[in-house]
């Protein structure tokens, strides 16, 4: 028989307002915002004190990513279909005959193709592993995170530690 044990955390601040501009083929989506809703799940052996994470441990680094998008506006950096440009003040992202231009300061600039919940998801992933790690949570062997855009409406992304 195969044991897994996992803690889980949403809600309690895990969310984050942001505004986008998905890519969807060779479309761009006009500038808009979701209410964003975060949750995340580990799996791992217990630790000697038999937990597999602090809940609030958990609840802490995935909050802490959130409030790093909380209120700006999220730049896939790496996308093949946008034109973008920085300065030390300014985002200037062009596509077709629009451009758009935004203070640096409410930008957070994602290495990510476009701003899906799949991919903001798996950037979450990403931060959040590597705070687990940097932490010493070495029982931990699996995480998944998980966006919701809005109701019933979410993208995942999930790997071994």
């Amino acid at each position: 028989m195969t044991v897994v044990r996992h803690v889980s955390v949403e809600g309690v601040r895990l969310r984050f307002a942001a505004a986008h501009m998905a890519t969807l083929g060779d479309e761009l989506e006009p500038l808009h915002g979701h209410n964003y809703e975060a949750r995340a799940r580990v799996e791992g052996e217990l630790t000697g004190d038999h937990w597999v994470i602090d809940f609030s441990v958990l609840k802490r680094l995935v909050r802490e990513t959130c409030d790093r998008l909380d209120h700006t506006f999220l730049l896939q950096r790496d996308s093949p279909q946008l034109e973008i440009e920085q300065s030390a003040a300014l985002w200037t992202i062009r596509f077709r005959d629009r451009t758009y231009v935004f203070p640096t300061s409410d930008v957070v600039a994602l290495p990510i193709a476009n701003t899906t919940a799949e991919l903001i998801a798996e950037w979450i992933w990403h931060e959040v592993a590597t705070a687990l790690r940097a932490e010493g949570h070495a029982s931990i062997t699996q995480l998944a995170i998980e966006v919701e855009e809005m109701p019933g409406q979410a993208g995942g992304y999930g790997a071994a530690l």
